[in-house]
């Protein structure tokens, strides 16, 4: 179970960090690549569910981090 749980938040790491990096200012990251049509408001939408993805991901990384921890105690 603990070697799970160690891979898992190895995975979680990069995802997290890697979600991370593509936030940037307001012209920039994913939002500012141009995925959809600003003029629609399709930046908004990629920046929101990139901001619930990353939630996500860091509540699990947390939930993760102590399950971990408790395995290994």
């Amino acid at each position: 179970m603990t070697s799970f749980l160690a891979v898992t938040q190895v995975i979680l790491v990069f995802v997290l960090v890697s979600l991370v990096l593509m936030h940037s200012g307001r012209d920039a990251g994913m939002g500012g690549l141009g995925f959809t049509p600003a003029s629609q408001g399709g930046t908004h939408i990629v920046e929101r569910n990139l901001t619930r993805l990353t939630i996500v991901v860091a509540v699990l990384f947390f939930v993760n981090s102590v399950a971990l921890f408790h395995f290994l105690k």
